[in-house]
């Protein structure tokens, strides 16, 4: 992951979809029809934060940011997502609990429609608890219709947001076999994470 010095696009807080990304599908549920075989050529190493530790918040300094337990931050599978599923449930790919340096328990998460065969693209969010406790999107960090998969999602030690997802270069690349490669990140500045973007090399795994 690069730090963020290393970083050459941003983008204004919580952006949507960003000028001069690939054109992208429609069709709320396009994945679906994806052939079974194509999918079999997707291979993606799912990377998460490291498991974080109790201690790691008692010793946190107040406004740091810093992992939380699992336990301690809201589920993530009982939130209600800007996802458009139709009839296909939401599936929780990669999370991880933290403080995010405003003193409110976290949960970050990467979501896609679970549509069986082909690539659903996954969507970005922070959770935090709601008036009665259940889980609500406080922030959407990636919207899904970026057509980006998220394979890596992390907290770095200076209370930076990285992911590295993996996209298409236009509308005519198959769902199947994504041709590029992005590592975003997303720092705060004030009440607000603004995100910035790398493109790596092709080849790049």
């Amino acid at each position: 992951m690069p730090n963020a010095a290393d970083v050459t696009d941003s983008t204004a807080p919580h952006p949507g979809p960003l000028t001069g990304h690939p054109p992208v599908r429609t069709g709320p549920w396009r994945w679906s029809a994806v052939a079974a075989g194509c999918a079999a050529l997707v291979a993606a190493a799912l990377a998460v934060a490291p498991t974080a530790h109790p201690a790691d918040a008692a010793t946190a300094a107040p406004g740091t940011p810093h992992p939380l337990p699992a336990a301690a931050a809201p589920d993530p599978a009982k939130a209600v997502l800007p996802l458009d599923c139709g009839p296909f449930p939401s599936q929780v790919a990669l999370s991880f609990a933290a403080d995010l340096g405003d003193g409110r328990p976290a949960t970050v998460a990467a979501a896609h429609c679970q549509a069986g065969n082909g690539t659903a693209p996954d969507g970005v969010f922070v959770l935090t608890a709601g008036p009665d406790g259940t889980p609500q999107v406080r922030d959407t960090l990636l919207d899904w219709h970026e057509d980006y998969t998220v394979t890596a999602l992390a907290l770095r030690a200076d209370g930076t947001i990285t992911a590295r997802a993996s996209g298409y270069s236009t509308s005519d690349v198959p769902r199947c076999c994504p041709d590029v490669t992005v590592d975003l990140s997303w720092t705060r500045h004030g009440d607000s994470l603004v995100r910035s973007q790398h493109s790596l090399p092709a080849a790049t795994t």
